[in-house]
Formats: structure tokens, C-alpha cells, sequence
């Protein structure tokens, strides 16, 4: 059964989708790596910092490998935040 994840866009990653925020729709059993394609699959433009995106989830950093649980939120940076 599909989970949805609520993904929290900062800084360059706001101005180019143009939401603070959206749902992806994923597998219950996903990944962060999972709700990273969908992100790169619905903004392509978003693709070019695949490298070297942040990514959290709910308040610590996570790989991508790091299982989801329903509720969690993942919030993807920029790899520099200013001041």
C-alpha cells in the first residue's frame, strides 16, 4: 500500500519548485532514496543537485538508505545554508 510523505523543500530547493512543502506518494516500505526519485521525477529541475543534497528526516540527518515510517517528514538543503 502506498505511504505519503510530506517533503519540506529549503532554500534553492523552494525557489525551484515554488512550494515550501508537498506530499510524494511512495511504498510503504520506502527509503529516503525512494522519496528522492519521486522528488527528482516531479521536478526534474532539481535533478542537477542530486549530489549534494541535505537530506532530514523529521529533525536529524539521514542517508539514503534510512528506512521511512508513516509520519515522517523529510526535509531536503541546499549543501550551503547562509547566514
Amino acid at each position: 500500500m502506498p505511504m505519503q510523505v510530506r517533503v519540506h523543500f529549503w532554500s534553492y530547493f523552494q525557489d525551484t519548485t515554488g512550494v515550501d512543502a508537498a506530499e510524494v506518494e511512495v511504498a510503504d516500505d520506502a527509503k529516503v532514496s525512494d522519496v528522492l526519485e519521486a522528488v527528482w521525477s516531479r521536478w526534474p529541475g532539481l535533478g542537477r543537485m542530486r549530489g549534494s543534497t541535505l537530506v532530514a528526516v523529521d529533525v536529524d540527518y539521514a542517508e539514503p538508505g534510512r528506512v521511512l515510517a508513516p509520519g515522517e517528514e523529510v526535509s531536503l538543503f541546499p549543501p550551503v545554508q547562509g547566514g
